[in-house]
């Protein structure tokens, strides 16, 4: 499970998602990318869902490389739990993603495996995801 080393402070606040991505928004290492459309809270659960039926769906063939990374605690008070008593304990990390973020990129491999396999990664998912290539991307601008 994907998660920090070490942090400087261990819980934080939930914060706003609001806006588009400023980095990470190109296909920088492989052929293709999946590209969020919504913003959204990704779990390392998800991630690392997801990453397994991207490898699983290419067979060993082609290179996978993640892009984001779960660095924010998520906490949760335990159940049936009065108000009050402070903050509740972390309960998962969670990376924040917003519009135009590339979640995962897949090289090395034909078109047709790369989009199945990105594809299959889309249900692993809690929003809304399109699958981009280099070329289209380099047209656009």
């Amino acid at each position: 499970m994907l998660m920090p080393k070490r942090v400087k402070y261990r819980k934080q606040m939930r914060g706003r998602m609001k806006g588009k991505a400023q980095r990470g928004v190109d296909v920088s290492f492989g052929d293709y990318g999946l590209k969020s459309l919504e913003c959204g809270y990704l779990t390392a659960r998800q991630i690392e869902a997801a990453r397994r039926a991207i490898v699983h769906e290419l067979k060993r063939r082609g290179k996978v490389w993640i892009r984001v990374f779960p660095d924010k605690p998520y906490t949760k008070r335990a159940a049936e739990t009065r108000m009050g008593k402070g903050k509740g304990s972390v309960d998962h990390w969670v990376a924040v993603i917003r519009p135009g973020r590339i979640l995962f990129e897949v090289g090395g491999t034909d078109e047709e495996s790369a989009l199945k396999a990105l594809l299959r990664a889309r249900y692993k998912l809690g929003f809304r995801t399109k699958v981009i290539s280099k070329e289209l991307v380099g047209e656009g601008s």
